[in-house]
């Protein structure tokens, strides 16, 4: 029986560097998977032109569209993005500095990935995000950091933790200089993490198909 890799929809809206290192670990072969299609939440972010440099097939969603009377329809996205992603049969959604929340219609249909840059359950839910974490982090006098990998529900940054890996605040860092030692924890763990499921070793497993099949 000829099987596939698993499938990842990778999601972003900004630089995309952890799409990209997502797709180097693939061509190296350390992660099973392939990358089936990226969406952006903006149109203007690098990533996009990175993806397809890359030879991916990339979208834009943007959220302009959704919007209702000067507030974000996040249902009416998630359902939007729901059917986008439908197109391409993933097995896996990752998020790769994706600023929308998704809702029902994805979370109820695809198992979904997500790196946070802190030591979850700390200095996590709404508003922690980007620099906001390492100053929280920096500002609280805690003695580490580190990064989480998590599966994705519909509270912000909650989940079974998938891996997590921890290393020592440096006395008079600044933000800047413990994002970069975070982000290199997040380049080794996302990609293992991304790897454990293709290869059916977490509780949500990637269905390895016969190709001759088709996918869903």
């Amino acid at each position: 029986m000829s099987v596939r890799p698993c499938r990842l929809a990778v999601l972003l809206s900004g630089a995309g560097s952890t799409m990209v290192n997502l797709q180097e670990h693939i061509i190296r072969g350390e992660v099973p998977a392939e990358i089936a299609i990226v969406v952006s939440s903006r149109a203007d972010a690098p990533g996009v032109e990175r993806a397809r440099a890359l030879g991916l097939e990339a979208h834009v969603l943007g959220r302009k569209p959704f919007r209702r009377g000067g507030a974000f329809d996040e249902g009416a996205y998630s359902t939007a993005l729901a059917e986008l992603l439908g197109r391409f049969s993933p097995d896996l959604v990752v998020l790769a500095g994706f600023m929308t929340r998704l809702g029902a219609p994805v979370l109820d249909r695809w198992p979904v990935m997500n790196v946070h840059p802190a030591l979850l359950p700390a200095f996590g839910g709404g508003g922690f995000y980007g620099h906001r974490v390492h100053e929280a982090v920096l500002a609280s006098g805690a003695p580490t950091s580190g990064a989480t990998v998590h599966f994705v529900d519909a509270e912000y940054d909650h989940g079974p933790v998938v891996a997590q890996e921890e290393i020592p605040v440096r006395p008079g860092e600044s933000p800047d200089a413990l994002a970069a030692r975070v982000q290199e924890v997040e380049r080794r763990i996302y990609p293992r993490a991304v790897a454990a499921f293709a290869r059916g070793e977490l509780a949500s497993r990637c269905p390895m198909r016969d190709r001759t099949r088709g996918g869903r």
